[in-house]
């Protein structure tokens, strides 16, 4: 129990440190106090386990820090303090997320048992949420729809390599499938009872990406408060995929060449030795070879992780697939929206063929999720098809944002054609800032000054 981490906020110096008591002494956690709710949200890049929270703060309020909690990690059990009393305000607190409420003076009693209860239920959710990245959904041949030869190809490939243990790159644009195809490696493969862990590395911020990989032990720099399981160790027996490992940092890719050689690491803050068999599988949209080219990227680690490469075609490139992967999404989304007669226009379906879908295969799903909700009768129309689809035919250039038509009289200004082609590009990267940065050749500093500019929330 001294190992759970406990976040306390109250701008009364006598209140914090009567919590502090009864947290620490009395019930054996470990607490970290805080006097406002803007001094708390600093600090949540380490997870508490439970968060003591007044309501009558100054700055940001108790029920606005609640709300930015709740938005950063849902599943984070907080249980609110008030000296009002006030039923409607706790009534508020409970729907906002809280997971209970305690009017002061406190009944330590009470607060005792409503904290072990939060804790145990933030452990399960954590649990599944571990679950089910580990063992993930189950992908076969068939779950993959195509009938395009350079995928027959790939599926080759993937039959060849499924139960070797050497390391598989998976290359291609963004949307065309790698974790798809990794997933089929793993789970036709003689490794499927293991399993199979995601890391993307573009999503998690270089400083905590070491933890994330290798783990941390209790106390090994400023916020480790308990020891952490990396990925590495939670993989042991299956697959390790690395998502968008181009973006991996110099400092880091010593230190994985290391575990992919010897299967051997230590936690950070860690000395001991540590073995886990693991089977890795990477994908980019980059160009590593030119990566390595300007020493952004380790030789040796490229060649270590291009043992066995594996290339995937944009949708642009597999026409075919275009007409049968859209009766196949729109099969299980007219379900889903219980309009199970629904089916394509023949406008609609020249649109969809005709259109370069520059966010591939997962551009194409969001088009048909969109036009299924939007379709009124039993058939999806070309208004029903994203503005960006339904334009194509009005253009030479295939452009793949209205934005940048030129078939139009209508002559928009240059600082809306700039929001419009940021927004498009977040739209087809699902919100990755890296990648839509890279697709449209700019700095991330500047993608994010021009969203700040812009007031687009990514």
């Amino acid at each position: 129990m001294a190992e759970r981490l406990i976040y306390i906020v109250d701008d009364e110096e006598t209140i914090l440190r009567l919590l502090d008591h009864w947290v620490t002494k009395k019930w054996g956690y470990t607490a970290k106090l805080f006097p406002t709710g803007e001094a708390l949200l600093e600090s949540l890049n380490e997870v508490p386990d439970v968060v003591l929270l007044d309501i009558m703060l100054p700055g940001i309020g108790g029920v606005e820090t609640l709300k930015l909690i709740k938005q950063r990690h849902p599943e984070l059990p907080v249980i609110m303090l008030s000296a009002q009393g006030k039923v409607d305000v706790a009534i508020e607190t409970l729907k906002l997320g809280a997971t209970d409420y305690f009017s002061k003076p406190v009944d330590f009693a009470k607060l005792e048992v409503s904290l072990k209860n939060a804790i145990q239920i933030h452990d399960l959710a954590r649990e599944v949420a571990r679950l089910r990245e580990a063992v993930g959904k189950p992908v076969h041949f068939d779950n993959i729809i195509s009938d395009n030869g350079a995928m027959q190809e790939v599926f080759k490939l993937v039959q060849k390599v499924k139960d070797s243990d050497i390391s598989v790159l998976v290359l291609g644009e963004s949307g065309t499938g790698k974790e798809l195809i990794a997933r089929a490696i793993h789970y036709n493969g003689n490794r499927k009872d293991g399993p199979f862990t995601v890391v993307n590395c573009a999503s998690i911020p270089k400083d905590l990406l070491e933890s994330e990989l290798f783990g941390h032990e209790k106390g090994s720099f400023t916020g480790a408060y308990q020891r952490r399981i990396g990925k590495f160790e939670q993989a042991h027996g299956g697959t390790l995929f690395l998502d968008e490992i181009g973006e991996l940092d110099l400092s880091l890719q010593a230190k994985l060449l290391r575990v992919i050689q010897s299967k051997q690491f230590e936690r950070v803050g860690g000395n001991e030795t540590l073995t886990s068999d693991v089977r890795v599988v990477s994908a980019t949209n980059s160009d590593l070879v030119k990566a390595v080219q300007l020493k952004e990227f380790r030789e040796d680690l490229y060649f270590r992780l291009a043992t066995f490469p594996i290339l995937l075609p944009p949708l642009r490139d597999r026409k075919s697939d275009i007409l049968l992967l859209a009766e196949h999404f729109l099969k299980a989304l007219a379900v889903e929206a219980n309009k199970p007669q629904l089916g394509f226009s023949k406008k609609a379906l020249k649109l969809l063929y005709e259109y370069p879908w520059p966010g591939n295969v997962r551009e194409l799903e969001n088009a048909i999720q969109r036009a299924t909700l939007m379709a009124d009768g039993n058939s999806i129309s070309e208004k029903d098809l994203p503005l960006a689809v339904q334009t194509i035919g009005t253009r030479d250039d295939g452009a793949s944002s209205s934005a940048l038509s030129t078939e139009s009289d209508v002559i928009k200004p240059l600082e809306q054609t700039k929001e419009e082609v940021l927004r498009h590009a977040l739209k087809v990267t699902e919100g990755n800032i890296v990648e839509a940065a890279r697709k449209l050749n700019i700095g991330r500093a500047t993608f994010y000054r021009l969203l700040k500019k812009y007031k687009i929330n990514s």
